[in-house]
């Protein structure tokens, strides 16, 4: 049996983190037995990131790397597919890891009225008392990371209007099908809506949050790949 190290539940979330929502997701659509253990401390896996997986011989850390394990052991997430809907398929799980993904970061790290939920969400076992200082160190590192990335340098506003026309690519693919290429779930659903879960998770009613649980055509999206995956 594999094990799945994922970050705790939050936000309403399986997990903190949209990535190990995806690996759940790609696990149960592989239809192999699993396990979840769960951690807030990444340091000691692949990477220092999570998701990771334990098979019974080897530690494989990353969820690009996860589905690839997977899809040599038999999976075919994209089953059905054409050559051009793979590539579709390519483009919209780029899209929601490379960018929007960043998005959802500044939601919980950049603005202070989030952050305090966040803070103590993701680093509790911090005893309370020092963990102002501890995470103070952590969150300058990461908004560092973001103004050499650009979308720290964006206004709230700015940044809104800058993820606005994937929402929109989204919406508008979703009008063929329950799911992005059809009736039947494939690997760009469980990367989108993934990430689309944690937008609309990110506590404190931020603007990206709002926008993404006002969108019904998403949020149901979102709603019918947990219900079909989860």
């Amino acid at each position: 049996m594999l094990t799945l190290i994922t970050y705790t539940p939050a936000f309403g979330q399986p997990s903190a983190s949209p990535f190990c929502v995806k690996a759940m997701y790609l696990l149960n659509m592989a239809g192999v037995p699993w396990q979840r253990h769960d951690t807030n401390d990444p340091r000691k896996w692949p990477h220092a990131k999570l998701p990771a997986i334990q098979s019974e011989t080897e530690m494989i850390g990353d969820s690009d790397n996860i589905r690839a394990y997977l899809e040599e052991q038999g999976a075919d997430f994209d089953a059905g597919l054409t050559e051009i809907q793979r590539a579709t398929s390519r483009a919209f799980i780029r899209m929601v890891e490379e960018h929007m993904y960043f998005h959802i970061l500044l939601d919980r790290w950049a603005d202070d009225v989030v952050w305090p939920s966040v803070r103590d969400t993701y680093f509790q076992t911090i005893p309370k008392w020092l963990r102002p200082l501890v995470t103070g160190r952590i969150r300058k590192f990461v908004l560092r990371g973001m103004e050499s990335q650009g979308l720290g340098r964006l206004t709230a506003g700015e940044r809104l209007d800058r993820i606005e026309p994937d929402l929109q690519a989204i919406a508008a693919h979703l009008w063929q099908g329950q799911f992005l290429f059809g009736d039947t779930p494939t690997a760009a659903d469980a990367s989108v809506a993934a990430m689309l879960g944690a937008m609309a998770g990110t506590p404190g009613g931020t603007a990206l949050s709002r926008r993404m649980k006002e969108a019904l055509l998403l949020t149901r999206y979102v709603a019918r790949v947990a219900d079909a995956l989860g």
